[in-house]
């Protein structure tokens, strides 16, 4: 066993020495940290305060509160640009959130980064910033060129910044040399100009942010049903009996959420809620738009069933679930619905030979639940006649979470909850339109139909050959396989695990060229020449030859809807996705027959060309401007399943070990309630009672005693990687949590350094952020800092 050492790492999160991340990472560093339970309904006034807030440092006062009217409007207004949970389908003007709030709000700052401020601060230095003052700068304003000579970004004029992309890529001795990144806020016009810019160009080497969150969603989906999408929609939320949530924190991640939820409780609907943390919207919320109740304080209720697995133990507690339904069909014909099994599914036999065959013992050990409390799940279960069952990363990434997602089908399939109002499964996307990227064509492994339809209605001739997904690209820059990389959005450098890798990946590239709105981590690990190209967002007005251009976005439940910025851009110098991608692709494929710079001038023109190639986008242009735009069909909705068998085919995995070894514990990495992805608006955590901490690990109480350790206690923590290699991250504090045993929870992108390449998923290819092997000891030096000068070596 090696313990790996950090080249050059001391740039590692801001920070002076390796696996020491900057404590003081918001506006509110060097605060007194704290910790206490929080029992406040989620959303509500703490909620309304948070965003009165936002909106007064903003210093936005008309701009601001216009851009919350328009705000997920189904009429000429702009789709938020952070999560994916769809708009409301009822008229509701006030669909927003806090979150959101603080993304719009983030992205519409008066402060700027242009040529004086590169001018005035070299990389080196900047590498030294923390990532929330990186941000914090304000937005991007021109192309900018990075010149080893000054250590320092310089201005480039869009034509150069083009031709030095098109004339490198077409210096490469293969396609297969790049490698083509993109975010989960791509437009889907976008994303459609950006594969097909790749694909013309000669590779599938089109990695994206669902290789590390629902990757093994879409697999499983996709072997079980024939389609790489839940099913549902609001209204079959709205419809549901039972609501099962599974790693989903929704108060953070998806605050609109919350009110599905309290208008399910309304109707009597079950929630469960099933996570390794009991979250905040697992208790009460007050909804901000409903306006007496936040004049009477009167909170709803959002979950009547909290279950607490162990981190990996989900697969067992659905199997134990199920094992109680199919015990319940020996005596009730009604526990399972054996008309859709024989003429809907197969290998049903099978599925109910391998559970029967599993022991209690075992199926309580790994998922860490007592049977006591696993039978009064099956008993909420088995007395729904239409559950709704909806996951997120807390699932997905775990090494066997494909496995666990084609368990929630099995569970589904035996009451024949699919193909049916208010049932059938139901993942839970993050960032805005990450499902449109795949629906539109991001993809490293390719359907044999879209590169069809590609062939024959654009007239080029696609790759046919599977390309590198995330892990793949990190493994090939790595080695020099991969030369150039292009980022469209995103902080690939602080998303991606192991840190150090990442960022010596990044380094070793001969051009790496990032597309954003502002400042962050990425633009600072670059490759021997490296490119910052900034374009509009998605709150800003995009005008091109025919007047103002609308863009789509995909939402979780697979409806599709026009945007429309309303500001002025932020810089005269900006442009949109479009017209970069398009520019990019006319310097790299001169004789392209493609007509690049009419996509360019009018996006119904792409959209004309989507609606040829892509199944479900047919009337492309007329359809997206209904009032609520319009939903791709789902052919297991309607029961038609495009499996190899042409039936739901239940799976027969295994039962995964997943307890940790003698003496250590099992760490997944969340995001803080103040945070989005990457981007850090403040060190508190309202919803885990966190203030002006992030170096924190949450940790079960007879953990922390069998460790010696008292609350907040200073630790360092160790993880061990499959290939043998350990990371470590020092001074760190022991915070009591109500966590089940064995399992500890820290925040990302910090711990990021912990997850080795080699973890991830041999199921998905997934890094394993929430199921990582650790061990916690008393910390041997001081407490983590924000250290200046110098980088010093240790492990990361």
């Amino acid at each position: 066993m090696t313990d790996e050492k950090t080249p050059d790492a001391g740039d590692l999160l801001g920070q002076g020495a390796p696996g020491r991340p900057a404590v003081g990472r918001g506006p509110n560093a060097g605060g007194e940290f704290s910790q206490e339970d929080y029992h406040h309904p989620s959303a509500g006034w703490g909620a309304a305060r948070s965003v009165a807030k936002v909106l007064a440092q903003s210093k936005e006062p008309i701009a601001g509160p216009r851009a919350i009217q328009r705000m997920n409007h189904e009429n000429g207004g702009f789709d938020c640009p952070g999560c994916a949970w769809p708009d409301d389908r009822k008229g509701l003007h006030l669909d927003i959130c806090e979150n959101g709030i603080k993304h719009v709000t983030w992205e519409m700052t008066r402060k700027r980064v242009d040529r004086e401020f590169f001018a005035g601060h070299t990389v080196t230095e900047l590498s030294e910033w923390t990532d929330f003052a990186l941000e914090d700068q304000g937005r991007l304003t021109e192309p900018m060129i990075y010149d080893r000579a000054s250590d320092k970004y310089v201005p480039i004029a869009w034509a150069e910044a083009f031709e030095l992309v098109g004339s490198t890529l077409r210096g490469l001795d293969s396609p297969h040399q790049a490698s083509f990144y993109t975010s989960g806020r791509l437009s889907n016009e976008a994303t459609f100009l950006y594969q097909l810019w790749v694909r013309e160009f000669g590779t599938n080497n089109l990695p994206d942010c669902s290789n590390m969150c629902h990757e093994a969603s879409g697999r499983a989906l996709t072997a079980s049903l024939g389609t790489g999408k839940g099913t549902c929609d609001l209204d079959d939320w709205a419809k549901a009996d039972l609501l099962l949530v599974m790693g989903v924190n929704a108060a953070s991640n998806a605050p609109r959420m919350l009110t599905s939820l309290a208008e399910a409780h309304r109707r009597g609907a079950q929630i469960v809620h099933i996570n390794p943390l009991i979250e905040a919207a697992s208790r009460r919320t007050i909804v901000p738009h409903e306006f007496l109740a936040m004049g009477t304080l009167h909170s709803t209720k959002t979950g009547t069933m909290n279950v607490q697995p162990r981190i990996g133990g989900d697969l067992a507690l659905l199997r134990g679930v199920a094992k109680i339904v199919l015990e319940r069909a020996e005596t009730d014909p009604k526990a399972i619905d054996r008309e859709f099994l024989q003429r809907y599914t197969t290998g049903f036999e099978a599925y109910r030979s391998l559970v029967e065959a599993t022991g209690w013992a075992e199926i309580v050990h790994q998922s860490g639940v007592e049977e006591k409390a696993i039978r009064a799940l099956a008993e909420v279960y088995l007395g729904a006649d239409r559950t709704v069952v909806a996951w997120c990363l807390g699932l997905t990434q775990q090494e066997h979470g494909v496995d666990t997602v084609r368990e929630i089908v099995n569970l589904l399939l035996l009451r024949g909850n699919l193909g049916r109002e208010g049932a059938g499964p139901s993942p839970v996307r993050g960032h805005s339109n990450v499902q449109g990227n795949r629906t539109c064509g991001i993809d490293h492994r390719p359907p044999t139909l879209l590169l069809d339809r590609l062939e024959q209605v654009c007239s080029i001739t696609p790759p046919r050959e599977p390309g590198l997904d995330t892990i793949g690209t990190i493994e090939a820059m790595l080695t020099g396989e991969v030369k150039v990389f292009v980022s469209m959005g995103g902080n690939f450098s602080l998303a991606t695990p192991d840190t150090a890798t990442t960022f010596a990946a990044l380094r070793n590239c001969e051009l790496t060229v990032q597309v954003s709105t502002k400042l962050n981590r990425s633009h600072l690990i670059h490759g021997h020449r490296a490119l910052i190209l900034p374009c509009l967002g998605r709150t800003e007005k995009d005008v091109q030859l025919t007047g103002e251009q609308g863009v789509t976005v995909e939402d979780s439940m697979s409806m599709v809807h026009l945007s429309f910025g309303m500001k002025t851009p932020a810089s005269p110098h900006l442009k949109s996705e479009c017209a970069i991608l398009a520019g990019m692709a006319q310097a790299t494929l001169p004789a392209s027959a493609t007509p690049w710079k009419s996509y360019t001038q009018s996006y119904d023109r792409i959209r004309d060309v989507m609606a040829k190639v892509l199944d479900g986008f047919e009337d492309f242009n007329r359809r997206a401007r209904l009032p609520l735009g319009f939903r791709i069909r789902q052919p297991a909705r309607e029961r038609v399943f495009l499996t190899p068998s042409g039936a739901a085919e239940f799976s027969c995995a295994p039962m995964p070990d997943v307890v940790p070894p003698t003496g250590r514990l099992t760490l997944g990495t969340v995001r803080s309630h103040d945070q989005w992805n990457t981007t850090i608006y403040s060190d508190n955590d309202r919803y885990r009672g966190v203030k002006n901490l992030r170096t924190a690990l949450f940790m079960n109480t007879d953990d922390m005693r069998e460790r010696g350790l008292n609350e907040f206690d200073l630790i360092d923590i160790t993880s061990f990687a499959r290939d043998g290699s350990t990371r470590s991250v020092y001074g760190y504090r022991a915070v009591a949590y109500n966590t089940p045993p064995g399992s500890v929870i820290g925040y990302m992108p910090e711990l990021n350094v912990l997850c080795a390449i080699a973890d991830h998923s041999q199921q998905s290819g997934q890094p394993l952020t929430k199921h990582l092997i650790v061990e916690v000891t008393p910390a041997v030096t001081g407490p983590a800092t924000i250290p200046t000068g110098t980088p010093t070596e240790g492990g990361s």
